[in-house]
């Protein structure tokens, strides 16, 4: 079962059956939310009852406690874990509970696959340029690292949400939330000249809403046809299979980090509600760590 469907399922309960406070009811879905955003960004998809594993749980907790959290509240996260899997083993949504040996909240977590700046510009230059869809594949690569997106929101964008002046995107995010993306030279002239090209349907021109990318009838393009357009350009750079559209998402968070950005400006940029699902970029290699030491310290080198 979906997480987001099971932890709903679990207030009902909480609610219902147990009699709980609304308080009570508050503080677990405040907690069961943000394990869920965590392992949905982790995934790269909606995460299932039946998928998460003691060390993706591990995992979150130790994000929890890099983030800066107290050891009450993150007491509270493990009890809440424990608490919703517990009711999960009962509905036969998991075999055993994966919260059950969490003990250390500080093992080592997985981290998301990422490209290297080498490998985006590889990846970012592989489109042609003297085709309509290859604009549009630039267009929508460029888009989509620049600002960080989700690939549901980046087939949601519209053309009243480009301001090619001020270098925005406005995006719809999880929730309805909406926040301004970056969009940046490279992705804004990509972006003219993919509209330069673009032909809508009568469907599409007669909308209220125009989108901005879309297939060769004319119609908004879907996520799907954006996984095989983006397979495609992986198959001829031969960049790592593993890359997805969400690789450009994790990449441009991985890259502001790396180059000294704020978290918490990530954060907004990303348009994450908890600190929490941001930790899990904040990765930086023993190399890179090495190079800024010995650029650094006076007495790192003779």
């Amino acid at each position: 079962m979906d997480m987001r469907a099971a932890a709903d399922r679990f207030l009902r309960y909480l609610k219902v059956e147990r009699n709980a406070s609304d308080l009570t009811i508050k503080s677990y879905g405040e907690d069961l939310e943000a394990l869920v955003d965590y392992l949905e960004e982790l995934y790269a998809a909606p995460a299932t009852t039946g998928e998460v594993s003691t060390l993706d749980l591990r995992g979150y907790v130790a994000a929890v406690s890099d983030a800066g959290y107290s050891e009450t509240t993150i007491a509270r996260r493990l009890a809440s874990m424990r608490s919703f899997f517990r009711f999960a083993q009962r509905e036969d949504l998991v075999d055993r509970s994966p919260a059950k040996p969490l003990r250390n909240p500080r093992r080592k977590r997985k981290l998301p696959h990422f490209l290297t700046t080498d490998e985006i510009s590889k990846l970012l230059y592989a489109p042609p340029t003297n085709t309509a869809a290859g604009l549009r594949d630039r267009a929508i690569l460029e888009t989509t690292y620049s600002a960080g997106l989700r690939v549901s929101e980046l087939v949601g964008l519209n053309d009243s949400d480009v301001d090619f002046e001020q270098g925005l995107i406005r995006v719809r995010g999880k929730g309805k939330r909406e926040r301004l993306g970056p969009l940046g030279s490279f992705a804004a002239k990509a972006l003219q000249d993919w509209l330069a090209k673009r032909t809508l349907s009568v469907r599409s021109a007669a909308a209220k809403e125009k989108p901005i990318f879309t297939n060769k009838f004319g119609n908004r393009l879907t996520t799907r046809s954006v996984g095989r357009m983006l397979e495609k350009y992986i198959a001829q750079t031969d960049l790592d299979t593993r890359t997805s559209p969400h690789t450009l998402r994790h990449s441009f968070a991985t890259h502001l980090l790396d180059a000294g950005a704020d978290i918490r400006s990530v954060q907004e940029l990303l348009g994450h509600k908890s600190l929490v699902t941001t930790q899990i970029y904040t990765h930086v290699s023993t190399t890179r760590l090495k190079e800024a030491y010995e650029k650094a310290h006076p007495r790192a080198q003779v």
